[in-house]
């Protein structure tokens, strides 16, 4: 097993060699506005997965994976000789999704923000089921007669003696 220090090293160099390569020396027209997002390699630097993002719709989205994969081997053959491993890591391209999960998020959290004032709604038109005051309330005790009762409790010093 390696250690987690190094595989985060090596998947942030795996990141930042593919986009390097990408950038500067894969010419295929059917690459379109692609940004490596991220990159995880297992824990034994034998597999890497690279999430890419691409801006335009799916026909957009289905060309520039064409152009990763048909592009593989270079960026394998690159990624190996600059890590220095004695086993170049396998690549593989995921396409991330975040405008869709992003977009899917903001959509629950308008169902949220709607179920909420609906509820606000109806709470403002509720009404007890019972009485306001549920607790029953004696009205012929006075306060006088619990102050009274205070005044007569006798108060002993410290020592225990009454004065």
């Amino acid at each position: 097993m390696s250690d987690p220090a190094k595989v985060r090293r090596h998947a942030e160099r795996v990141r930042e060699l593919v986009a390097s390569v990408v950038r500067s020396q894969i010419k295929d027209p059917r690459l379109g506005m692609i940004t490596i997002t991220d990159a995880r390699i297992t824990a034994d630097l034998r597999d890497a997965t690279v999430f890419y993002t691409v801006l335009g719709d799916a026909v957009a989205q289905s060309d520039t994976a064409a152009a990763l994969e048909s592009a593989k081997g270079l960026l394998r053959s690159t990624v190996g000789k600059a890590l220095g491993l004695r086993h170049s890591p396998t690549l593989t391209f995921v396409l991330d999704d975040v405008q869709d999960q992003v977009k899917h998020i903001d959509d629950l959290l308008a169902a949220a923000r709607n179920a909420d004032a609906e509820v606000q709604r109806l709470a403002s038109q509720a009404e007890y089921a019972g009485e306001a005051q549920p607790y029953r309330v004696d009205e012929d005790e006075d306060d006088t007669d619990e102050a009274a009762d205070v005044a007569d409790v006798e108060e002993t010093p410290r020592g225990g003696e009454k004065r």
